[in-house]
């Protein structure tokens, strides 16, 4: 017998970054300021991240692009390879990502791509701690998202090789 499931998605929606708690906030504009690091020649996209660890270090990253476009590796995973690199082990409390262009108004949240959503999941095992997710543009709305699983339901992982 044929049973429907129903996947919800619930997450924080605020009108902008002042209306945010002040922890936040600032990560929010850490995250808009390493947009300044990227270097994205070819998309123009520039991403930023900026996450706060469970050891209170906070660190950015931002995408890096190279002639061989589309290779290149996006603001979060940037991110997540230094965290690991200089913090092993230690979880995200919360990342901020945020993004600007000079062909495109940054004025309402992305989302990370599905490669990030997947190295974001793995992460979030790996520290066994789930990881809240702070998206936003330059300027406009911003969502908050309890755990970045949220955007890769029904996931694959290690245990599905097992």
């Amino acid at each position: 017998m044929m049973e429907q499931k129903h996947i919800n998605l619930v997450f924080e929606k605020y009108n902008s970054i002042n209306e945010l708690q002040p922890d936040d906030a600032l990560l929010l504009r850490k995250a808009i300021e390493a947009t300044g690091l990227a270097y994205a020649p070819y998309s123009k996209f520039n991403v930023g991240a900026a996450a706060k660890l469970a050891n209170g270090e906070i660190i950015v990253g931002a995408n890096q692009e190279n002639a061989s476009y589309p290779v290149g590796i996006c603001a979060e995973r940037t991110l997540l390879s230094t965290a690991s690199s200089l913090f092993p082990n230690v979880a995200i409390n919360t990342m901020a990502i945020s993004y600007k262009s000079a062909e495109l108004e940054s004025d309402h949240p992305i989302t990370p791509c599905g490669v990030c959503r997947q190295t974001l999941h793995e992460f979030q095992l790996r520290v066994k701690q789930s990881m809240r997710l702070i998206l936003a543009g330059e300027t406009g709305e911003v969502y908050i998202l309890a755990d970045a699983d949220i955007l890769l339901p029904l996931s694959f992982s290690a245990t599905d090789l097992q």
